[in-house]
């Protein structure tokens, strides 16, 4: 390489490093602005530093009250982004949230944590409450909706990992290693995709940086579990998959290459889609099926658009 072009090369990295640090600046000067105003907009904030950041949260369903306390606890499902030198997390974090008739003071604003509204038993109000050991970065963790202690985890590797919550200590011994209780082999890249299957237990879709999406049935498996399918429809990264929550037969996913496909599994038809839409002019990103209407989707792009989708089911 010539001393112009290596010099130019060093201008254009330097360039780049000031507007991302320019960038910062704006985003944690009006995180500030946000934060000095929370009174003015929310009856209760609640903050918590975790120690490294997390790729994924989900809430799980459970909710329990003890008698004599003004709040619940609730469960968070998170998992850690560590830097390559430091062991990385699945975690079951407790939050505690205020009942519908405790009375929160407005006016009780904590300017050491910015915190806002105050409620009596709500000291330490996000305790990690679980640490299971995990081979690399959680890129998502998600809970069978039939059974919450069932966890499933799209990893830095090609493997989705299966954790039994009930089966692994709170927090792992000294020199313990990651030992999922299933792994889900398939895929050849690693990604973000990840679903439950909400009508039948232990089935479970899951898309990756290969374009592949690769359904699982953990019913009777063995530690190694292999792909019942393979659904090669995109041509780029898989951003997000679904599965419809009025069809037990039909999911979706969405990647890179902008486009929305709708599966049938009735069809057996692995490498075709029963319905494929441009939907953006950017890669898509997220995916998910209306609860309440069997006609209804919405996708979430790049291209800051958002797109709610009429399905029709054969």
């Amino acid at each position: 390489m010539s001393k112009a072009a290596s010099t130019a090369t060093h201008a254009d990295d330097n360039e780049s490093d000031v507007e991302e640090t320019a960038q910062e600046r704006v985003i944690a000067e009006e995180y500030k602005i946000w934060k000095k105003n929370t009174p003015f907009l929310y009856d209760l904030v609640m903050t918590h530093a975790l120690d490294w950041p997390a790729l994924t949260v989900q809430w799980l369903p459970n909710v329990h009250t003890h008698s004599g306390n003004d709040y619940w606890s609730h469960k968070l499902l998170l998992g850690t982004h560590t830097d390559n030198e430091s062991q990385n997390y699945l975690m079951v974090a407790e939050v505690r949230l205020p009942l519908e008739d405790t009375e929160i003071d407005a006016r009780n604003y904590d300017d050491d944590s910015s915190e806002l509204g105050g409620f009596g038993g709500a000291s330490g109000k996000v305790e990690v409450q679980i640490k299971i050991n995990h081979a690399g970065e959680v890129n998502r963790a998600r809970y069978m909706p039939q059974n919450d202690l069932i966890v499933a985890t799209k990893t830095v590797s090609s493997d989705v990992y299966i954790f039994d919550i009930s089966k692994h200590p709170s927090t792992p011994a000294e020199g313990s290693g990651c030992n999922p209780d299933f792994r889900c082999i398939g895929h050849t890249k690693e990604g973000y995709g990840l679903c439950w299957d909400p009508h039948q237990t232990h089935h479970l879709i899951s898309g990756s940086d290969d374009g592949i999406v690769c359904e699982w049935d953990l019913a009777n498996a063995g530690k190694q579990v292999h792909p019942l399918n393979k659904y090669t429809g995109h041509t780029d990264v898989i951003g997000d998959v679904a599965w419809h929550m009025h069809h037990q037969k039909l999911f979706g996913s969405v990647g890179d290459d902008k486009k929305l496909l709708i599966w049938d599994m009735r069809l057996k038809s692995f490498d075709k889609p029963l319905t494929s839409v441009n939907a953006h002019d950017a890669p898509v990103n997220s995916l998910s099926f209306s609860p309440f209407s069997e006609y209804l989707l919405a996708t979430g792009s790049s291209d800051k658009v958002g797109i709610a989708v009429v399905v029709r089911v054969p």
